[in-house]
């Protein structure tokens, strides 16, 4: 018996944020939640939604929109009166994604992201981890957290980055009738130094 496909996820455009002032404006928490909450929302949202969406007062996220539109991260679109609405990017369906460029502040700016990331995905954890109706184990597990170490050759690397990306677009995209778990996801992946083969010891 064939084993079925699984859905087919769309695969959003890219904008790579390489400028390292613009990739330090998201080293702000809030700026994060802004942004992944924008994801969630399908790309785009008025602020009302957001802040909804945070449990955070909606006059207190002005200001975030403000910098990340500066940056060219987020596009301010057409609302009626009073309301303010915001899009990822300049084009519907944009997703964000760092450059980890070499040039002079980048490495610094990313570091600063990516930590305040991980920091985010602990509080995650622990939150959710107090909850008693939290699900831990089973097929629809809510909680999980590891860590992996091993040897990938260039097919494995491309495979691991492939589900990885799907992982994210999983996530991403306009809330769907029935969707009722909101969950995180973070990770890291990273070349570690390999331990030196003993002497007189052959690779396999």
């Amino acid at each position: 018996m064939a084993r079925p496909r699984p859905p087919r996820v769309p695969t959003p455009r890219i904008r790579d944020v390489s400028d390292p002032a613009a990739v330090a404006l998201l080293a702000s928490p809030a700026r994060q939640d802004i942004v992944d909450t924008l994801a969630s929302l399908g790309g785009e949202a008025d602020v009302a939604a957001v802040a909804a969406e945070l449990g955070r007062p909606a006059d207190g996220l002005y200001y975030h929109f403000d910098r990340l539109c500066e940056a060219g991260l987020l596009t301010r679109l057409e609302a009626p009166a009073g309301a303010r609405r915001y899009r990822i990017g300049d084009t519907p369906g944009t997703t964000l994604r760092l450059r980890y460029g070499r040039h002079e502040g980048a490495g610094e700016a990313v570091q600063a992201v990516v930590g305040r990331l991980l920091q985010a995905a602990g509080r995650d954890f622990r939150a959710a981890l107090a909850r008693p109706d939290t699900r831990t184990d089973g097929p629809a597990r809510e909680l999980w957290a590891g860590r992996a170490r091993g040897w990938l050759d260039e097919d494995g690397l491309r495979e691991a980055n492939a589900l990885l990306e799907r992982l994210q677009a999983l996530l991403k995209g306009p809330r769907k009738p029935g969707q009722d778990h909101l969950v995180s996801l973070s990770f890291v992946l990273a070349p570690i130094a390999g331990e030196p083969l003993r002497r007189g010891r052959k690779g396999r």
